[in-house]
């Protein structure tokens, strides 16, 4: 009942929350990570963590024997605090960062791919509904921690090894300039498996020579939805762009799709929550027997889960299909 509670309250208007922050200055935020300390990445290759959790009718595949890895960034957990960017050492906070995103997002890649998801002083919810510029100004902050630990897995980790950018949210967000500043070129486009950038507006003009992913096979571009319930109009919801994949069928076609490869918060669970799909516009609209989600008008916390095994069976047709292009 815990775990329904929390998808809840993620749905809750910030205005409730988080007031009286005053003016955004970055002195007065918590210190910063220190990406060369395992406890400041919340997964990380070859250390026990959430994202190893795998399905019961699967058999963990070792690191060793994997030849991608992701980068995953993770949504806004920070509700409620009295600074407008998040304490990278607050234990409370990093068990809900874990607990939820990391879990059900970061392990949806395991069966492919290293999974790298570091910590960083996300801004507050509150900074997406603000008008004064401090919310701008926390989300630049913790951009730039998502910045330096993308540069220092590149130093670090990464061995010239192919990429998978992943996130969702305020993760995505950040997602959308890292990939514009270090993708958007041909160098690092041929590096790019593909970008599961989930949960906010991607525009096709952002990026010079990024573009969507157009079937199920196609590599070196981006994937992006945002989930709503069949019939509801979110208006100008900052939660879509002009871009829009089919996560079941993976192609920006308006055909009406269904699927059976959900979860809600349960990986080993036996029986896949069912889901019809339909990209209207540039937004998912959808119906589904997964339980609470199915009744939400807005199903943004659960744009992962509602496509879990879809979304894992993806991941390894595109990452099989970039290795075999570039043996």
């Amino acid at each position: 009942m815990k775990n329904i509670l929390f998808y809840l309250l993620l749905s809750i208007p910030s205005s409730i929350f988080a007031q009286g922050l005053g003016t955004f200055d970055p002195a007065n935020q918590p210190i910063g990570p220190d990406y060369s300390q395992d406890k400041y990445w919340a997964a990380l290759p070859f250390k026990e963590d959430v994202t190893d959790e795998v399905p019961r009718f699967e058999e963990v595949v070792n690191d060793s024997l994997k030849e991608v890895d992701v980068f995953y960034i993770y949504p806004t957990v920070y509700l409620n605090g009295k600074t407008w960017n998040a304490d990278v050492d607050n234990k409370s906070l990093n068990n809900r960062i874990d607990k939820y995103p990391v879990k059900y997002h970061g392990s949806v890649f395991n069966q492919v791919a290293r999974v790298f998801a570091p910590r960083y002083r996300q801004a507050i919810l509150k900074s997406f509904m603000d008008t004064t510029g401090n919310g701008e100004k926390a989300l630049a902050f913790a951009y730039n921690d998502v910045k330096i630990a993308f540069e220092y897995y590149l130093k670090h980790y990464n061995n010239g090894r192919p990429i998978i950018i992943a996130s969702h949210s305020q993760g995505t967000y950040h997602a959308r300039r890292l990939i514009n500043e270090f993708f958007d070129e041909p160098n690092m486009k041929k590096k790019l498996v593909c970008a599961y950038i989930i949960g906010f507006g991607i525009n096709e003009k952002d990026y010079e020579i990024l573009t969507p992913c157009e079937s199920p096979t196609e590599t070196n571009c981006y994937i992006t939805w945002a989930s709503f319930k069949n019939g509801y109009d979110p208006i100008k919801s900052p939660l879509y762009g002009d871009v829009c994949i089919n996560p079941i069928n993976w192609t920006r076609d308006t055909l009406l799709t269904e699927e059976s490869g959900g979860i809600l918060l349960n990986i080993h669970q036996k029986k896949f929550y069912k889901t019809q799909v339909q990209i209207n516009g540039s937004y998912l609209w959808i119906k589904t027997n997964t339980p609470i989600v199915g009744a939400m008008k807005n199903m943004h916390v659960a744009d992962y889960n509602l496509f879990w095994h879809e979304i894992r069976k993806n991941v390894k047709l595109r990452s099989q299909e970039f290795l075999q292009k570039n043996r």
